[in-house]
């Protein structure tokens, strides 16, 4: 039983990886105008469309998945944090919005779609191998906070939540779900 657990695992991190970084690929599509007939020329009343109607679904994707990955997360590995073992608490939110907006200005240089496959595939490789965290601000949405957790053991790990957190004291989480060994998500 434990493979399926890796195997899951394994594939709920590629799932958070692309939700984090398909916003690239979002901002490209939109900033070179491509629509939804562009990619089906076949379907001519895809022409009759607003092209805002594209571009809202383009994002709808990685909303859904991202809530896929919500749905999912009770299948990962579970973990506890019990009262007095969080020494600090540090709320994140804000601390990785600059480093995704960088994303945006990648994305609105790349100028062909062979920069966008070789610019999205390091970016992506570079995010599922770092094993660091997986702030995907589409979280956000579903009302999740992220915090920056040190442990009475000197652990650095980084919670995903829908709880608001502020004294280290008060937090007691009964079931957190391991992404990785240093990113958990707790969920309602």
């Amino acid at each position: 039983m434990d493979w399926l657990r890796i195997d899951l695992n394994f594939f709920f991190r590629l799932l958070l990886t692309f939700n984090a970084t398909s916003l690239l690929v979002i901002v490209f599509l939109v900033q070179k105008g491509f629509v939804l007939s562009h990619f089906f020329p076949c379907q001519v009343w895809l022409k009759e469309l607003p092209n805002a109607l594209s571009y809202i679904l383009y994002i709808l994707i990685p909303i859904m998945l991202t809530g896929v990955s919500i749905i999912l997360s009770p299948l990962l590995g579970k973990d506890e944090f019990r009262r007095g073992e969080v020494e600090s608490i540090e709320h994140a939110n804000n601390a990785f919005l600059p480093s995704y907006l960088g994303y945006f200005f990648v994305a609105l240089s790349v100028g062909s779609w062979e920069t966008l496959v070789f610019v999205y595939g390091l970016l992506f490789v570079f995010t599922f191998r770092s094993q660091a965290l997986y702030f995907n601000p589409l979280f956000l949405i579903y009302g999740y906070e992220f915090y920056n957790i040190v442990t009475t053991s000197r652990v650095s790990v980084f919670l995903i939540s829908c709880e608001k957190y502020k004294v280290p004291g008060d937090i007691a989480i009964a079931k957190a779900f391991r992404i990785n060994n240093y990113t958990f998500i707790e969920r309602r």
